[in-house]
């Protein structure tokens, strides 16, 4: 299994995760703030500079106010 963090699936996922934050009018910054990391923290993640774990994806989903589970179905669907 190719393991890169630039892979398709991957920037797909990430894609749709900044496209949630954009959604609901959340900035870098305040998604940083609720998640108590620097601003640069949340752009690496969202660039592919930074590699997420599943821990750290359901604690972004919580701060944005989005249903983990249901970010993970849709994710499958584009996939």
């Amino acid at each position: 299994m190719y393991k890169s963090i630039h892979n398709e699936s991957y920037r797909k996922c990430l894609k749709l995760l900044r496209e949630k934050r954009i959604e609901r009018g959340i900035t870098q910054g305040l998604l940083a703030d609720k998640l108590g990391v620097s601003q640069g923290i949340v752009s690496k993640i969202e660039t592919c500079e930074r590699r997420m774990d599943i821990i750290e994806l359901k604690t972004i989903c919580d701060a944005m106010g989005i249903s983990f589970v249901g970010f993970v179905m849709e994710v499958d669907k584009i996939l």
